[in-house]
């Protein structure tokens, strides 16, 4: 017995109420562009600067005891990590603790490195701290500029790929779609006040990357249909497509969400805001295959003779829009 999520046979209109998505999508993305510059993203570390502290152990490391014993210090945001390598014996156990830049200092002041350092010995007596390093507010600047920059990247890539795949107008439809994704990602992050990290600049690579294949799946069906249904309207031919790949699109958006929750539940506080930014890229990308890259390639319109290498006068037509 095969599960469905959704009929093999739908005829759903999804361009009946197109001006209405076009417009939440346009309205969701100027709110967002709103709180990013008003209330600012709640950078991490990584961004921010900080302090990073090496420790060493007889004991195994205790990530938990070890973060209960530093809470009560109230130094922010704090990282602990327990660090793996082949060199080291049984008798080696290393973590690494990273802690936000207190206010406007550049690095973490001797007296709460000391505290802390009491705080660790109290719960393990055996625990020495070999290094300490400061990252300065210039460094963790020019991380921003570099992830700002990946991700505008990847996005123009995006674009000469699908340029070169399709047609130009599935190339805008498809970056439309992806700066919706990346904008909406961001917004809730800061509205929210959700730490933003490098782990979220990775997840926003990968949702980048996931709504991109999304789109690209219905472009394909888009332009066999094309060449299939030459008379038929741009947007019958939109609608035929997404209601064809619609099965394969809920069912690769539901089952990774399944696996990022078992992510979030189990997964613990390291990982769940590069979780919580791939379910939300998620189901935020599935809506802009359907509901933004579509729309925007039916106002563009398309070249409706594939069999020819030329326009040979059909060229780019721009279809019909009206809900």
């Amino acid at each position: 017995m095969r599960l469905k999520l959704v009929p093999s046979d739908t005829n759903w209109d999804f361009f009946k109420f197109s001006h209405v998505s076009l417009g939440a999508s346009a309205l969701a993305m100027v709110v967002s562009i709103v709180l990013v510059f008003t209330m600012g993203l709640n950078f991490g570390i990584d961004f921010k600067g900080g302090t990073t502290i090496r420790t060493e152990s007889s004991q195994p490391v205790d990530v938990g005891a070890y973060r209960q014993a530093i809470s009560a210090l109230d130094l922010g945001d704090v990282s602990i990590t327990e660090v793996f390598d082949p060199s080291f014996g049984p008798e080696k156990n290393v973590a690494q603790i990273r802690i936000q830049a207190q206010g406007d200092t550049e690095s973490v002041t001797p007296e709460t490195i000391a505290a802390l350092e009491e705080a660790l010995t109290g719960i393990d007596p055996s625990i020495t701290f070999p290094s300490v390093e400061s990252v300065g507010p210039k460094v963790s600047g020019e991380l921003v500029q570099s992830a700002a920059i990946a991700v505008s990247l990847s996005i123009l890539a995006m674009l000469v790929y699908i340029w070169l795949r399709f047609e130009w107008q599935f190339g805008l439809g498809a970056v439309v779609a992806l700066i919706h994704d990346v904008t909406l990602t961001m917004g809730i992050f800061a509205g929210l006040q959700l730490r933003f990290d490098l782990a979220i600049i990775a997840a926003l690579l990968t949702i980048v990357g996931y709504s991109v294949n999304d789109t690209v799946v219905v472009f394909d069906r888009v332009r066999e249909n094309l060449r299939k249904f030459k008379k038929m309207d741009l947007k019958d031919v939109l609608n035929l497509s997404i209601n064809e790949t619609l099965s394969r699109t809920t069912m690769t958006s539901f089952t990774t969400i399944l696996a990022l929750i078992a992510l979030i539940v189990l997964g613990g506080d390291v990982i769940r805001g590069f979780v919580f930014a791939m379910t939300w890229g998620i189901i935020v990308g599935t809506y802009s295959s359907i509901f933004v890259a579509s729309n925007i390639l039916l106002m563009l319109g398309v070249k409706r003779d594939w069999s020819k290498d030329g326009d040979g006068g059909a060229g780019t037509q721009f279809a019909k829009a009206e809900g």
